[in-house]
Order: structure tokens, then C-alpha cells, then sequence
């Protein structure tokens, strides 16, 4: 005998069934008349939830077997080939839908049935800021690396791009007119340039040239002195250009320079109480100038402190001569004939200074000199920072090159130079002045 079939619907009415039914409660349909389903159905699917096999010999989809009809009587749900998204009927690959591609799926399609997963792709690396091809054309005024030479600077002052740290403005200066060049470094040892300068040109009232180098070297012990030797060479140099041409004799105008400078720079010890009261031991800032004039075959010298003025001849045949004498310890002892030179230069105390430009100097000396040299050749104008590995008058005269009247600029770098592959345990700062040779008598004025 057949198995009954098990309907969980009348097929006349479509009124819920519940298992062992025989005839319809609603119409009365004879159940035993549905004939079973075969096992096999005419397109080659099994007939009751069992495994499914494409036509192509693909491993079986297992389908959902739909539940039984609860108490409620709520009808039994359909299942639809759809049901599972990606897959037919046979467990292949549904057909895309016409327009299905421009509109995005709610749910994102499952895999196959049976198909492993494929496992998610790497996602993109971020790109590296370091190796980021810069623009091609950065914006007017953007400040590029020293050191990779493609990347921006941050507010920082470090490179976007390889994160090189950038030299302050003041580590490196040059500057070059087309009479005088001047160029300043922070050396090896020291964290930052206390140095200063200022070179211009102005002209006489008769129209002549006159030649400005103005150099200053903060003094290290003092507070801000890199503030002071900035304020005192700005201040020396505008008093200069106002002076000369107006007719002041240079010598003149060089002395009230230094005095313009030292009022600058006592300006800057009138800081709020607050300041000193966290800092009570620190000095006022103060620095030491030293500046030249080249006007009309004359060339006038000035200073305060321990940076110096040298006069090398173009042709080395007359002397080489140091313009300036030291406000120091050790020239002190020279001059009062208590050490030679050699001595007093090899103490510990040599170096320190006894007149500098600042609020609590003891007592303000500017030093002017006027010269009339007999030959063409340059003046040499610098801080310690040079003058300490070319301090004997022959050792400078060997270390300016032959040709720095005719390049100026170029010089002061070799100077400059000389003094880092010496050790550079100081700021150096030179400017180097050509002196045109104009046929008068030699001498000092």
C-alpha cells in the first residue's frame, strides 16, 4: 500500500491541514485521491528535501526543510530558489538581474553553497608621507627641506616629508653687495648663532661710495646675546647710513655708530620685574662690535670688546696688520708688561673681556682709528670665533685667499671654512671689505 501523502494544505479549498487528516474539515476533499510525489521529479530534482545536483555534476546544495504547521495554524512558509542570494535551484550561480548593478544590494551575496569562504583581500597600505612624491609646483614662498629637498617645512621647523629637523635663520647667513660680502655660522659646538652683522653702502656728499661692515658677538655669559649682538649691528649700521651722508667725517660717525649700538642694546636689559625675579643671577645682554668704513682712501676701524679688524695687501708684500687691540685680560697684562704676548694668551683668563656694549658695562670706551694704506688689499673684519685659529697676523694673512678683493663673498666662506676645519668651538662671523688703492701718503690719521 502506498504511503499517504502528507499535505499541510487541502489542494481544493487550500485550508490548513493537520497530519493524519483523510478528508478536508472545510470542503471535504478526499485526501487519499492526491496521488504521491514521485521520487524523482521530471526536471531531475529530488521530490522531498533532499540533496540537489546540477545537470553539470556539481556536489549537492543542501536545501531548508520547511517546518511543520505550529498550533496556531499559521500556514506553513514557503521556501523560494531565492532564498539563498547568489545560488538557483541547482546550487549554481544566478543569472544578473537587468539593472541589478546600479543599485546597490541590501545584503552583499552569500558564497555558494559548499564553497569556502575566500578569505578577505589585504587592505591598500597607507600611503608613506616620507616617500609621497611632492607637488610638482609648490606654492610661491613655500619653504622646502634642506635636506630631501622636496618637503615642506612645518610652523616647527621639521621637514613633512622626512622629518629632518631645518636650520634656524641665523645657523648659516650670507650676504654679498658689490663691494662687500659678509657671511656668519653657528659653528660646531654651540646649539645656536650669537653672532651678528650688518654690511651696506652709502654715498658721500660728493658722491663717492663709502663701504659698511659692522660685526658683533654676543656675549655668551649674558642673557639673550644673540638679541644683542642682532640689536647692536642694526643700530650701528643705520646710524652709519644716516651719518656719512650728511657729511660727518668717518671717523666721527663711526664713534657715534658704536654709541647708537650701545643704546640698543641697553634698551634690551629694561625687561619686566617678573623676568628678573625668575632669573636674578643673569646678566643684562651684551655683546662686543667691531665695524669698518673704506670711504675716499681712508679706512676707519672701530670696536668695543675682543672682535677684531686684520689688513691683508693684496700682494703680500707689505705687512699684514691687526687694526684693533683687544678689550681683554690678556691684552691688559701685555700692556702693562706683566706677560708677553704668548704667555698671556696661553692663560685660562685670556679670553675674557673687560669692555663690551650692555647696561652694566663698567664704563663705555668706544676705540676709533683712521688709516691711509699705500696699496690695495682687504680688510678683515670678525669675531673670536675666526681670529682663534688664525690669531698671529702671518697665519691670517695665509688663510685669506690671494684673489678676495675680487671676490669678497667667496672669501668670507673660506674664512669661514678654515675656522669649522680648525674645530669650530665658536660662532664665526667675517666680513671681508676690498680696499681700492687710491696713491697718498701711508699712515695713520
Amino acid at each position: 500500500m502506498s504511503q499517504m501523502p502528507q499535505l499541510s494544505a487541502c489542494p481544493s479549498c487550500e485550508e490548513p491541514l493537520e497530519s493524519g487528516d483523510l478528508f478536508c474539515g472545510a470542503c471535504g476533499f478526499d485526501l487519499s485521491a492526491v496521488p504521491p510525489r514521485p521520487d524523482v521529479s521530471p526536471n531531475g530534482t529530488a521530490g522531498s528535501g533532499g540533496s540537489v545536483r546540477a545537470a553539470a555534476g556539481e556536489e549537492a546544495a543542501e536545501w531548508p526543510v520547511a517546518p511543520e504547521v505550529d498550533s496556531s495554524d499559521t500556514p506553513v512558509p514557503t521556501h523560494l530558489p531565492t532564498d539563498l542570494p547568489g545560488t538557483d535551484s541547482a546550487g549554481g550561480e544566478l543569472p544578473e538581474r537587468p539593472g541589478a548593478g546600479s543599485v546597490a544590494p541590501d545584503e552583499y551575496p552569500l558564497p555558494a553553497p559548499g564553497t569556502p569562504a575566500a578569505p578577505p583581500a589585504p587592505p591598500a597600505p597607507a600611503a608613506d608621507p616620507r616617500t609621497a612624491a611632492p607637488d610638482a609646483t609648490p606654492p610661491a614662498g613655500t619653504k622646502l627641506c634642506v635636506a630631501c629637498r622636496s618637503g615642506r617645512v612645518d610652523p616647527d621647523g621639521y621637514c613633512e616629508n622626512c622629518g629632518h629637523a631645518q636650520p634656524r635663520e641665523r645657523d648659516h647667513m650670507e650676504q654679498e653687495l658689490d663691494t662687500v660680502a659678509a657671511v656668519s655660522d653657528r659653528g660646531l659646538r654651540h646649539h645656536r648663532n650669537e653672532d651678528a652683522f650688518a654690511i651696506s653702502t652709502a654715498a658721500l656728499p660728493d658722491g663717492s661710495p663709502a663701504v659698511v661692515a659692522i660685526v658683533c658677538d654676543g656675549v655668551s655669559s649674558a642673557t639673550r646675546p644673540d638679541e644683542a649682538s642682532l640689536a647692536a649691528s642694526r643700530a650701528a649700521n643705520e646710524s652709519l647710513l644716516v651719518s656719512l651722508p650728511r657729511g660727518t667725517h668717518p671717523q666721527q660717525a663711526m664713534h657715534e655708530a658704536i654709541l647708537a649700538a650701545a643704546d640698543a642694546v641697553n634698551a634690551l636689559a629694561a625687561e619686566p620685574a617678573s623676568a628678573r625675579e625668575h632669573s636674578p643671577h643673569q646678566n643684562a645682554p651684551a655683546c662686543t662690535l667691531v665695524g669698518s668704513i673704506v670711504a675716499g682712501g681712508l679706512l676707519v676701524v672701530g670696536w668695543v670688546g675682543d672682535s677684531r679688524a686684520y689688513w691683508v695687501p693684496d700682494d703680500r708684500e707689505g705687512p699684514t696688520v691687526r687694526l684693533t687691540e683687544d678689550d681683554s685680560w690678556a691684552a691688559q697684562m701685555v700692556a702693562a708688561g706683566l706677560m708677553n704676548e704668548a704667555e698671556a694668551y696661553a692663560d685660562e683668563r685670556a679670553h675674557a673681556i673687560t669692555g663690551w656694549l650692555g647696561a652694566d658695562a663698567y664704563e663705555l670706551e668706544p676705540h676709533t682709528a683712521s688709516f691711509k694704506p699705500d696699496r690695495a688689499g682687504v680688510v678683515v673684519v670678525c669675531t673670536d670665533g675666526l681670529w682663534n685659529y688664525a690669531e698671529a697676523v702671518e697665519e691670517m694673512a695665509d688663510a685669506v685667499p690671494a684673489d678676495a678683493a675680487a671676490r669678497p663673498l667667496h672669501s668670507a666662506q673660506v674664512l669661514v671654512g678654515h675656522a669649522l676645519d680648525g674645530g669650530g668651538h665658536d660662532n664665526v662671523t667675517v666680513a671681508v671689505v676690498p680696499f681700492s688703492f687710491v696713491p697718498q701718503g701711508a699712515g695713520s690719521a
